[in-house]
């Protein structure tokens, strides 16, 4: 369904089914469609306590090699949070078995989780107990029950909370996840709902000293986002429709604070499906994350192909867009974006000051730039954004909003 929202463009809207109903008028008169747009209301995010320049990552490891030092010294970043395990008496840092690197994957989904999911309810004036739904994603651990029963437990949260886990579909996951709760939204209006990614990347490391490891080691950081979804319980008409004889005229109810989501799209690349993958390495005994030299050059080869039908229907053109909020993959992945795209450096500069500070963060990167935009101030009534996302599949996901 296409429906035409308050501005000169007509723009597809997110349209799960419960949007297609129609509401009754007053005074017998036609009845008349409802515009149900779930909005941001509310954003966090939280690192691990320890901050690591690149070269403290490299002398921790014990890395010597000057092609390796040279991946991790021309990355773009300059500092991570991370959880290394401490020094033996020799000095050294022992290899943490598969075993206990879970179990820092529970111990700091868990802090960082909660750290991230109340910041942001604080963002959007709400409490846990305003909370409906929690949709958890990560991808550098696996855990029965999930993340999202365990901070229900953990902290307290109403017991009747819907929830949802989304597990190892990687750094695309959190605009995959948005999506689906962005439809819970909508067709629960006056609910609020959060997505929250929560990504440990210490527990996902191989210390060795091979090339793979090292792309690998020298790209990701703790941290985790959240976001809250708010649909304004409001009926809002989709065209005026003035008030019933001798009924005094009305303003239309305003709805909740933040950009409303009008639109997602995707693309997935079945040709790339193994450039991006976490899996089992033999040799070390422990899973092993795998990034492909070129998928820098093939996820900006598809950034036009996912933007393109972003925007197809809208009237949009890629100038409109006012901000852009893409994924912090890595310092050769957002310069193909740039370049594909035909973005300055201006547009994309909070994607790449969050890989300055915190590294690629996986599903929670994109939320750690829209922080850093709603801290800058600079959105206005009537701005459009976009997010962008990648990660295995090989997959673009992207979302346009509205302020």
């Amino acid at each position: 369904m296409t429906v035409s929202i308050d501005s000169p463009e007509s723009v597809a809207l997110l349209d799960p089914a419960p949007l297609g109903a129609a509401a009754p008028a007053p005074g017998g008169r036609e009845p008349r469609a409802v515009l149900a747009r779930p909005r941001i209301v509310g954003v966090g995010t939280a690192t691990s306590p320890t901050s690591y320049s690149q070269e403290e990552v490299l002398e921790a490891f014990g890395i010597t090699d000057p092609r390796i030092r040279s991946v991790f010294l021309n990355s773009a970043i300059e500092r991570r949070n991370l959880s290394l395990p401490d020094p033996g008496e020799d000095g050294v840092r022992p290899v943490e078995p598969q075993g206990d690197l879970l179990d820092k994957h529970k111990r700091m989904a868990l802090d960082m989780g909660a750290e991230a999911l109340l910041g942001c309810l604080r963002r959007a004036g709400a409490d846990l107990s305003d909370l409906r739904h929690l949709c958890c994603v990560t991808s550098t651990g696996f855990l029965t029950p999930g993340i999202s029963a365990l901070l229900i437990r953990e902290l307290g949260i109403d017991r009747h909370c819907s929830r949802s886990d989304i597990v190892g579909m990687g750094c695309n996951a959190g605009l995959n996840a948005l999506n689906v709760v962005a439809g819970w939204s909508a067709a629960n209006p006056g609910d609020l709902a959060v997505v929250l990614c929560v990504e440990a990347c210490s527990a996902a490391y191989a210390m060795d000293s091979t090339m793979r490891t090292a792309v690998v080691n020298s790209l990701f950081g703790d941290g985790a986002g959240a976001i809250a979804l708010l649909t304004d319980p409001a009926e809002v008409p989709l065209a005026p429709a003035g008030p019933p004889p001798g009924a005094p005229a009305t303003e239309a109810p305003e709805g909740p604070a933040g950009p409303g989501i009008l639109k997602f799209a995707s693309c997935i690349i079945p040709d790339a499906v193994d450039a991006m993958r976490y899996d089992w390495d033999r040799d070390l005994g422990r899973f092993s994350f795998y990034l492909d030299p070129l998928i820098p050059y093939v996820v900006g080869a598809h950034a036009e192909i996912v933007v393109d039908r972003l925007l197809s229907g809208t009237g949009l053109r890629r100038s409109d867009i006012g901000h852009w909020l893409v994924h912090s993959g890595g310092k050769k992945v957002v310069d193909a974006v740039v370049v594909n795209l035909g973005l300055t450096r201006h547009a994309v500069r909070h994607t790449t000051g969050v890989l300055r500070d915190h590294g690629n963060v996986s599903s929670g990167s994109f939320l750690f730039s829209y922080e850093r935009l709603l801290d800058e101030g600079v959105a206005a009534p009537g701005d459009y954004g976009v997010l962008m996302t990648m990660g295995p599949g090989s997959t673009l996901e992207t979302a346009l909003i509205r302020w």
